[in-house]
């Protein structure tokens, strides 16, 4: 029997991309998970997708990151049907690329509420459960949390916002006996900024390899924590 079977999971923004694959990885190991967009559709079908292989682990759930209250009551949702929240995944994210003189205020208030405050939100959601539970809180930062670039300004803002308040969180909540780790992905092959994966993606990072991070950080001693880790593709594209 795998360490994770049994337990329960919510994974923020997981009807695709690295929340899925997250989310899928979960199941196989016979979690529960719980995957939430603000498209109930889009949550429901993934979570059918997940059933289909897995059966009985995924239940979808309509939440947006960027409302406490909807935060609020989609954990109260997952606690109510498994009776406990072991892992919170704050995954949910949006990108927007440009220069500073054509960002506009739109976007950057987008990318601060959804990849900032709405991982507030969800931490502030999952203490009191994940107190009990002794539980696993997690965030999907990314390499440009650390490394900022052109055109990437209100990114880079969202993402160096969220390596620092996940450590602080870390420094918070562990004397609860909540562990606490920021995943920094470089290249995932995902349908992020309007992609579509294809072919031409295979020496990117796939979502399955994050889910695969994600089992492996749980199945390790209760005494040690990376708090911090940085993923890249082993052999990048040329430029």
């Amino acid at each position: 029997m795998s360490k994770i079977t049994g337990i329960v999971a919510f994974v923020t923004g997981g009807s695709k991309g690295i929340g899925l694959g997250i989310a899928t990885s979960l199941a196989s190991e016979g979690a529960f998970v719980a995957i939430t967009s603000r498209n109930l559709e889009a949550a429901e079908l993934a979570a059918d997708q997940i059933n289909s292989k897995y059966p009985n682990r995924a239940l979808g759930l309509m939440a947006d990151v960027r409302n406490l209250e909807s935060q609020n009551n989609a954990v109260d949702e997952v606690v109510k049907k498994w009776g406990k929240l072991d892992v919170m995944i704050a995954n949910a994210g949006v990108g927007h690329f440009a220069s500073i003189e054509d960002l506009t205020s739109e976007q950057w208030s987008e990318m601060i509420d959804t990849n900032l405050t709405g991982v507030f939100n969800s931490v502030k959601a999952s203490i009191e459960p994940l107190k009990k539970s002794a539980g696993y809180l997690m965030t999907i930062a990314s390499l440009a949390g650390t490394n900022f670039f052109a055109k990437g300004s209100g990114y880079n803002a969202s993402k160096f916002g969220l390596v620092g308040f996940t450590q602080a969180v870390m420094l918070d909540l562990r004397k609860h006996g909540i562990k606490t780790t920021t995943l920094m992905p470089g290249s995932v092959s995902t349908h992020f900024n309007g992609h579509t994966p294809n072919d031409q993606d295979d020496w990117k990072i796939q979502p399955e390899d994050m889910g695969q991070i994600v089992v492996d950080l749980l199945k390790l001693p209760p005494r040690t924590l990376p708090s911090k880790v940085e993923i890249r593709p082993t052999i990048p594209q040329s430029k």
